[in-house]
């Protein structure tokens, strides 16, 4: 009889292993998500991929995986889609989107969350030396690019051009390109300038830096005052100095913030599973590129344009960042 119950046990064993419920117990609770980047060569890439390897170590019930985009507006719309769960853009364009602001939005992406700030994006106007471009009004006649269309550094071309009296119409020649494809035509004398809202100390600007005589042109004075103005998102930055080659001194500019974000739907206790992980190993985001020291929990609200997901919500309370 006992042997028999053994059997009988085993056999149950076997089959409940065996089963298709058995079999996918410990795939059915992994849960997937995407995270739209950027470019390859920028700051998101890479600061996407920490996070993905932080929930690899800490969260083994979660798999986040990085998808190279288009970069801010792109994100967004993924975001709307249903197409990514978490994204990184600037806060200038996550509130865009949440308020549906046209020709950027055809409606509001009503389902966008933010889950923490990262860093400061400088608002950067690389260009050949030989091009002759010593201010943002130099640009005039030139052969410029204003980044991918529909991202957020063409929006901010455009803004900032606004200040100087000028639009896309001025230059002789309007390219959007990525930043790998912004760095190759600036070495092969195909653009003579480009717009850049990415972390100083990006690998496509400091490429051209080694392989031509470039500079970054400043965007200062009263230009920079009323652009803050009327776009409030925008604060002072410098580009410091020895940040690329040929930068001998500091040079100022505005900046935009980096966010991470997540849909709505995304399930509250995901969220805040994911946000403890990244505030619990910081130092992956520091090693993952420089702009990842900039991330802490005395600046995670800092610039915040868009409603917190209540997962992420739910973290910066416990740690008393907000009440």
């Amino acid at each position: 009889m006992r042997k028999k119950l053994l059997i009988g046990l085993l056999v149950l064993s076997l089959a409940l292993v065996l089963s298709p419920q058995g079999m996918n117990l410990s795939h059915a609770a992994k849960k997937f998500v995407s995270i739209a980047s950027g470019w390859v060569v920028g700051v998101y890439y890479p600061l996407a991929g920490a996070i993905s390897s932080i929930a690899h170590k800490n969260l083994p019930d979660i798999k986040i995986t990085v998808e190279s985009s288009g970069a801010s507006v792109a994100n967004a719309k993924l975001i709307a889609s249903g197409d990514a769960d978490m994204a990184i853009l600037q806060n200038d364009i996550s509130f865009y989107a949440l308020q549906g602001v046209k020709p950027m939005f055809e409606k509001p992406v009503a389902n966008i969350r933010g889950i923490t700030s990262l860093y400061q994006e400088h608002c950067q106007i690389q260009a050949r030396k030989d091009a002759k471009i010593a201010s943002v009004k130099d640009l005039k006649g030139k052969r410029v690019c204003v980044g991918p269309l529909g991202s957020g550094t063409e929006q901010n071309a455009m803004q900032i051009l606004e200040m100087y009296g000028m639009k896309f119409e001025d230059f002789s020649k309007v390219e959007r390109l990525t930043a790998t494809e912004s760095s190759d035509y600036l070495k092969d004398g195909r653009i003579d300038a480009a717009f850049y809202s990415v972390g100083v100390g990006a690998a496509g600007l400091a490429d051209t830096a080694m392989t031509v005589d470039s500079v970054i042109v400043p965007i200062d004075g009263s230009n920079r005052d009323a652009l803050m103005k009327k776009y409030p998102f925008f604060t002072k930055a410098v580009v410091p100095k020895g940040a690329y080659k040929g930068v001998d001194e500091d040079v100022p500019t505005v900046a935009v913030m980096a966010i991470l974000v997540a849909r709505a739907e995304m399930e509250e206790a995901m969220a805040y599973q994911i946000t403890k992980a990244i505030f619990d190993n910081l130092k992956d985001i520091e090693r993952a590129h420089a702009k990842g020291k900039e991330l802490t929990l005395a600046t995670a609200l800092t610039g915040m344009s868009i409603p917190l997901h209540p997962g992420a919500e739910k973290f910066f309370k416990e740690k008393g960042i907000m009440k």
